[in-house]
């Protein structure tokens, strides 16, 4: 349930809101926007029934939220949510993601090694990516892949976010690592296969930092926020979502970029929206068309990977984007975002 407040609605009167809902054992959720202010009540409705909130001071109206996921959904916050990651070193500019400009996640798909890592992470910082991606725990569907360097790959990505001054976005796997992840990621990153684990979720929405949640490989758009839902009502509201593909019977790629998934998440939820067209393709030249059409369908973001050798990469070497590739493409991004009313 959304109360929505008057735009005279004094401090004394949302006190008094906050203060009487708390006291009927219900969970509650401000929001200030530019135009309006909201509260958001959490807990089973039907036992709000017979309470008079209409008559509260301060309130213009009291909406019922129908959607099963209430605190991601549209109604639940007076503008959309940006999220701010502070800078890394003395004097840089934060990262906003969900504002005006377009954000950029790029790197290797796994930490390989410490060389290869730094030089990848100064190559996109010097062409405009705003975090460096790369994963130090990596969910493999074979056993006997490359499963990720763990705490050494966490080490690596560290020490090169401290020394090249990009934020790190990496995945948690397993509840017992979000501690251990957290500790050295800015973002923190739950992957596709993970999406309704939700003992993770949980724990990650006790984490406050930010979360980028990608879709499950066949997942419904409601599942993904519902997934959300599971961070946010344990406090974290910082939640970003993803779309990298879902399986489909085509076989030109190895899953199916659903960009209509853009403009839906982004009419019925005030969160955050970017999407994956390297795992979203496996290909490498399709990588580049699809991050155009995410921006050009309202993606706060993309999250693509580039590797220098990727014949020698240790994972998922066919859509990493040679570094030349992905300076290009950030150079057609740059022409492209503002004819979206966007900057990159």
């Amino acid at each position: 349930m959304i109360i929505v407040l008057k735009r005279d609605a004094s401090d004394q009167d949302i006190t008094h809101i906050l203060d009487t809902v708390q006291g009927w054992g219900f969970d509650t959720n401000i929001s200030r926007g530019v135009e309006r202010t909201v509260i958001g009540i959490i807990g089973d409705e039907s036992l709000l029934r017979n309470k008079p909130l209409e008559v509260f001071p301060g309130v213009e109206s009291v909406l019922r939220v129908l959607k099963p996921y209430k605190l991601a959904s549209r109604e639940a916050r007076a503008d959309r949510t940006r999220i701010r990651i502070p800078p890394v070193t003395e004097g840089a500019d934060p990262v906003e993601i969900g504002g005006q400009a377009v954000t950029v996640i790029a790197g290797p798909c796994s930490v390989e090694n410490r060389d290869l890592l730094f030089e990848i992470a100064q190559f996109v910082k010097e062409h405009g990516a705003h975090v460096l991606r790369a994963g130090a725990f990596k969910p493999r569907t074979s056993p006997y892949s490359f499963q990720g360097l763990g705490a050494e790959g966490l080490r690596l990505l560290s020490e090169v976010r401290r020394e090249v001054g990009l934020p790190v976005i990496t995945e948690v796997m397993d509840t017992k690592d979000v501690d251990l992840v957290a500790e050295t990621a800015d973002i923190l990153q739950i992957g596709a296969r993970n999406m309704q684990n939700f003992n993770l979720l949980r724990a990650v929405g006790r984490i406050r930092k930010p979360v980028l949640i990608k879709r499950g490989m066949s997942a419904t758009l409601e599942e993904l926020l519902m997934s959300a839902e599971y961070v946010m009502c344990e406090g974290n509201h910082q939640v970003i979502l993803c779309e990298r593909g879902i399986r489909t019977f085509e076989p030109f790629t190895r899953n199916t970029v659903d960009i209509s998934a853009v403009p839906v998440i982004r009419r019925e939820s005030h969160l955050p929206v970017m999407v994956d067209p390297s795992h979203g393709t496996g290909h490498w030249d399709l990588v580049a068309p699809m991050a155009y059409a995410a921006v050009a369908a309202g993606a706060d973001g993309i999250i693509v990977e580039l590797h220098p050798r990727p014949e020698e990469a240790l994972s998922d070497g066919p859509q990493a984007l040679l570094p030349k590739r992905f300076a290009g493409m950030m150079e057609e991004l740059g022409r492209l975002s503002p004819a979206v009313g966007r900057s990159l």
